[in-house]
């Protein structure tokens, strides 16, 4: 199972910044190749970016590179030089329509046959930040074998309406439970977009349980001091893995008397309700192996 708690941004064309990513315990890092690299150093950044993708790989984390745009003359350039040993994938901006996809695998497909990397073994995450991505949400998740999970761009989709970004979020509730819902229907992990606020430790929180209760399973993040607070909000307590625990094994017990539902604090167990549990176990128990394997290789 594939766990993407935090996706930390790093500017590709600042070395220290990626050299202190190596200790920063995010599931994820995204080597920004996009909106924080000035046009003056895109050469400059993607060159960085393939002799570091290895050595950040060794940590355990899973590691992107935010390309961009296809519209643009980078973005060629951009999958032919990150296209090497230790990447898993790579971030789509503006991911609007399956033909965006259908290019990009092209353009996957070519970097992985002159790279002597395994045909299919490079992923795409893609962002949904514009009202067309938004609009054709589930035909972008659906699209591809390549993609293991969808990102909602909440900066830029309000950029594109015309709308100002608020705390509260009520401006992006529509797109975020659109994208949440494609990624399911998709089977694929469904991220939120970053928390702006750095200093703001209790918003970021609080936002970031209200996207869980919406299906996101991870959430981008810009900052080094939002890892924790979020991966904590992803990570499965031990009160609730127990509890988990308990509606499984009650409910078997049910099923073994000839029972289809059984009470359980006073409240009704049943088949629905113990797969839930049973996923959730699963989820507790990947986020752990996650996080072993991580600690073993900082």
């Amino acid at each position: 199972m594939l766990i993407l708690r935090t996706l930390l941004f790093v500017p590709a064309n600042q070395e220290r910044r990626l050299e202190k990513a190596r200790q920063i315990p995010a599931d994820a890092l995204i080597l920004d190749l996009e909106d924080s690299v000035p046009a003056s150093e895109k050469d400059a950044a993607r060159k960085m970016a393939a002799t570091s993708i290895a050595g950040l790989a060794s940590t355990g984390k899973d590691i992107f590179v935010r390309i961009n745009a296809l519209t643009t003359r980078y973005a060629v350039a951009d999958i032919q030089a990150v296209a090497t040993r230790g990447l898993r994938g790579i971030c789509l901006p503006k991911s609007e329509s399956k033909d965006d996809i259908s290019r990009a695998e092209a353009l996957l497909a070519d970097a992985e046959k002159k790279s002597g990397l395994e045909a299919g073994s490079l992923a795409i995450l893609a962002l949904l930040e514009t009202p067309k991505g938004i609009i054709n949400a589930y035909e972008v998740t659906s699209a591809s074998p390549r993609i293991i999970g969808a990102a909602i761009g909440g900066e830029d989709f309000a950029m594109e309406m015309g709308i100002n970004r608020t705390k509260e979020g009520s401006e992006i509730y529509y797109p975020r439970a659109v994208v949440a819902v494609a990624c399911h229907a998709a089977n694929i992990l469904a991220i939120d977009s970053v928390y702006t606020d750095v200093r703001d430790t209790e918003g970021l929180i609080k936002e970031t349980k209200a996207v869980a209760q919406l299906g996101f399973q991870g959430k981008a993040v810009i900052h080094p001091d939002q890892v924790g607070p979020v991966n904590q909000v992803f990570t499965p307590s031990d009160d609730d893995v127990d509890r988990a625990r308990r509606v499984v094994q009650a409910f078997e017990d049910a099923v073994e008397q000839g029972k289809a539902s059984v009470a359980l604090d006073g409240k009704m167990v049943d088949a629905p309700v113990a797969e839930r549990a049973r996923k959730f176990l699963a989820l507790a128990d990947a986020v752990a192996e996650k996080e072993r394997a991580s600690s073993g290789r900082q």
